[in-house]
């Protein structure tokens, strides 16, 4: 069931979306040469704390998992695409990080992802991470009421099969609410003016994941969690939760 939320719902998913953006910050400050994923799921800890926050994230179990997330951030370290669990892994030169983070403020939810690199970068790195923005960028341009969830989709594959980049089939956005996964999926390919109309109040995770190696194959991890690509390439992946409304979409999760 899709839940179409009112103009106050949106404005209390906003603040939960600037806890989670300042949650992605400091994560994003406290990532350096040596210092631990775990390091990272700490800072982001710490900012929930004050907020007065909760992880939707901790705990979490799909159908898919074997055990509960055990963390409030995914840390996905170059060949892993999205769900890394952040433990001891301390990060390298020239690294490409992934940290995606929720909170539940007041019964309301935000989700978004930001990927990076570490010291020194890989010119294919920042080429890979920016065009998943500009994807991401793409996606929210076509958010708007009175088009089809296939718009969205269809810009942000455009973006990523232009740039050579796998996408995966099974993985991409949703919706968001009361709940972290919420009706309707969002899928990161699609056909324009098809699909789910889009309308005041329905509200969005995008969030494209790009594959540098051209292949939309994934694995999973022993640990039931971490998707890589099946090739060793590397991966990016940009999300914000975004609101149609009337007057434009809306980033519930910026700064």
């Amino acid at each position: 069931m899709v839940e179409i939320k009112t103009d106050a719902s949106l404005d209390a998913m906003r603040e939960a979306g600037r806890v989670v953006a300042s949650a992605l910050d400091a994560a994003q400050r406290a990532a350096a040469i040596g210092v631990s994923l775990r390091e990272l799921d700490e800072a982001a800890r710490e900012v929930l704390r004050e907020a007065g926050a909760s992880s939707p994230f901790l705990g979490y179990r799909p159908q898919f998992a074997s055990t509960p997330f055990p963390a409030v951030i995914c840390a996905s370290v170059n060949d892993a695409i999205v769900h890394g669990i952040p433990g001891d892994y301390r990060l390298r030169d020239g690294d490409l990080v992934t940290v995606d983070c929720g909170a539940t403020l007041d019964g309301w939810s935000g989700d978004a992802a930001v990927s990076f690199t570490v010291g020194t970068p890989r010119p294919a790195d920042v080429r890979l991470i920016e065009t998943t923005r500009q994807a991401l960028e793409a996606g929210i341009a076509a958010a708007v009421a009175g088009g089809r969830m296939g718009d969205i989709s269809h810009a942000v594959g455009t973006v990523g099969r232009t740039a050579g980049y796998g996408i995966m089939e099974d993985f991409g956005g949703h919706g968001i609410g009361r709940r972290m996964h919420e009706d309707p999926p969002v899928p990161n390919e699609g056909r324009p003016g098809r699909g789910f109309p889009l309308r005041h109040g329905l509200v969005l995770a995008i969030e494209p994941m790009f594959l540098a190696g051209g292949l939309d194959a994934y694995t999973t991890d022993d640990d039931g969690w971490t998707l890589r690509t099946t090739d060793g390439s590397r991966a990016a992946h940009c999300e914000h939760t975004v609101a149609i409304t009337d007057d434009g979409p809306r980033i519930l999760t910026a700064l």
